[in-house]
């Protein structure tokens, strides 16, 4: 049950005593999906989407943070936090730490993956190991491919300050290698 100092469903009412009045914005642009390339190997689609030839996906808007390197069994996001990012304890939810692994882990499988073969994942494992507050600033995920197969394939990823190395979370993953879809 969730109560309220006042109603918010009347904005005259105004906000709950002590609340800080905060806005975000974020705007992105809808590109075509993945499968309008499928003459490009996954390397080739990340690398498109960090110089800015293909749209880097609307998630990375909502969420702030980006897809910045990218290599062979490699992809790299970073991604600057705020107390948008908030649970009701005031740290960094953890869905957010869930979801900047799950795209780097994504992402390096997918940098191995020749043209017009995808993935999804079908297995993700997420240790958070300290909290992460607003004022802990940038983190990167670095995400490395373990193994990609005809199939199934498999990927690790960690969470870290960008100014101080430490480690706030780590991840694995595995992943079911799709076949390209035949034309109907």
């Amino acid at each position: 049950m969730t109560t309220f100092e006042t109603d918010p469903a009347d904005p005259a009412a105004g906000p709950p005593a002590g609340a800080v009045p905060r806005t975000r914005t974020h705007h992105w642009h809808a590109g075509p999906p993945i499968s309008e390339f499928p003459h490009l190997t996954g390397e080739e689609i990340l690398r498109g989407i960090i110089a800015g030839r293909i749209q880097q996906p609307p998630i990375g808007s909502t969420l702030g943070f980006l897809l910045v390197e990218a290599g062979p069994g490699t992809a790299v996001f970073e991604g600057v936090l705020g107390d948008h990012l908030f649970n009701p304890m005031n740290t960094v939810h953890g869905g957010y730490l869930a979801t900047l692994l799950d795209s780097a882990l994504g992402c390096a499988v997918m940098s191995r993956l020749p043209a017009g073969v995808g993935y999804t994942t079908t297995q993700l494992n997420v240790h958070m190991v300290r909290p992460l507050f607003a004022e802990s600033g940038h983190v990167r995920c670095e995400g490395v491919a373990l193994q990609v197969g005809r199939t199934m394939a498999t990927a690790e990823a960690r969470i870290t300050g960008c100014e101080d190395g430490r480690l706030f979370a780590h991840a694995t993953t595995t992943c079911a290698v799709l076949a390209p879809r035949r034309a109907a």
